[in-house]
């Protein structure tokens, strides 16, 4: 298979961890005789200094015109320092969702057996976590028109705004992942108080009838968010609007035991994008002591999601846990023994390419 990929890796450690994302996709296509084409665009606070532009043009040629694109990190500390500036990294990650119709955030939430213990939650209530955030990623209060502050800087608004047919496609992709798991979908709104979350309601409602097998449950997300640490095992998919997405799928990750951790897809229309949920974290930047997981297991969804690389994609999240169970990983796991993040991608990349051995044997 030969397919192209953009790399838009971005600020602070996206480039540092890509580049180990990008030695486990070589990794593979070698073992699996693959050919993966790399194209490389700027965004964010870089692409700011280079044209001013967060998205630049060319970027979006670069992202519409490849198979799937490989993000990094955006945000730099000049920018999140400075709440007066009129362009900043995060509107290019804004800008690329809607300009390439980004509309369905994925999210898995995993534990790990050997990672049990450096998470803030008990052991027994986080082994055996395994359930999926879907995300609705282009609408919301996020987008919403009007936005302002009035005139004399005393009020600010922000509206929500939510269509029948943004519901309606990223729910078809809830119901469709819970049909391969344990059919169960957990809608996450608050009906209660809020008008788009009644119409979110009275949507999904709806459309579940078309999936007659799967069972649907509905939990406010001040509740969902304190049953994520109190009973995570309750979940299998969680299906949510924009915001309550973004927040509660950073409470889970402590699931895991690090943001590090935690790969994610965004599905659209016209492309798909993968990308580590950890931002930009500029205080190791050049360090190399970022985690690399979350990217080279983002890399692992791309291969999955786009191109239907199902045994590929299992084979990297393969080594990644044998990487796991030696210990060799960076210092926001275990402290001690710590390795570079050149060394986690160097030994996950390895144990691919040991594949190729076995293979050949």
């Amino acid at each position: 298979m030969k397919k192209s990929i953009a790399i838009l890796a971005g600020d602070g450690i996206g480039p540092e961890v890509t580049k180990q994302a990008i030695k486990c996709l070589d990794a593979v296509a070698e073992v699996f005789n693959h050919q993966f084409i790399y194209h490389e665009a700027l965004i964010g606070a870089v692409a700011i200094d280079a044209t001013g532009n967060p998205f630049p043009e060319a970027t979006e040629k670069v992202c519409k015109t490849t198979d799937a694109i490989l993000f990094g990190a955006i945000g730099h500390p000049k920018y999140d320092n400075d709440p007066s500036a009129k362009v900043r990294p995060e509107q290019g990650l804004l800008s690329m969702r809607k300009k390439l119709g980004l509309f369905a955030n994925v999210r898995p939430v995993n534990s790990y057996e050997v990672l049990l213990s450096i998470s803030p939650l008990k052991e027994e209530i986080i082994r055996g976590v395994d359930f999926v955030v879907f995300r609705e990623l282009t609408g919301g209060i996020y987008f919403g028109e009007p936005r302002g502050r009035s005139e004399d800087g005393d009020k600010a608004f922000d509206t929500c705004v939510y269509s029948k047919h943004e519901i309606e496609r990223i729910a078809h992709y809830a119901f469709q992942a819970a049909a391969k798991r344990r059919k169960k979908v957990t809608l996450v709104d608050k009906a209660n108080v809020l008008a788009t979350s009644r119409l979110w309601r009275e949507t999904v409602t709806k459309l579940a009838r078309q999936y007659p097998e799967i069972e649907l449950d509905f939990m406010f997300v001040d509740n969902a968010a304190m049953k994520i640490i109190q009973n995570p095992k309750h979940f299998d998919v969680v299906l949510t609007e924009n915001m309550f997405g973004d927040i509660i799928t950073d409470e889970a990750s402590v699931i895991s035991g690090s943001l590090g951790m935690l790969p994610s897809a965004s599905l659209g229309t016209r492309q798909s994008l993968f990308e580590p949920i950890h931002g930009s974290y500029p205080e190791v930047a050049g360090k190399n002591k970022a985690n690399p997981i979350g990217s080279i297991l983002s890399a692992a969804m791309l291969l999955e999601y786009a191109f239907q690389l199902h045994e590929e994609s299992n084979l990297i999240q393969e080594a990644v846990e044998k990487s796991l169970d030696k210990g060799f990983t960076t210092e926001d796991i275990f402290k001690e023994n710590a390795k570079t993040t050149e060394e986690v991608g160097d030994r996950i990349a390895s144990f691919i390419y040991s594949k190729n051995k076995a293979l050949a044997n």
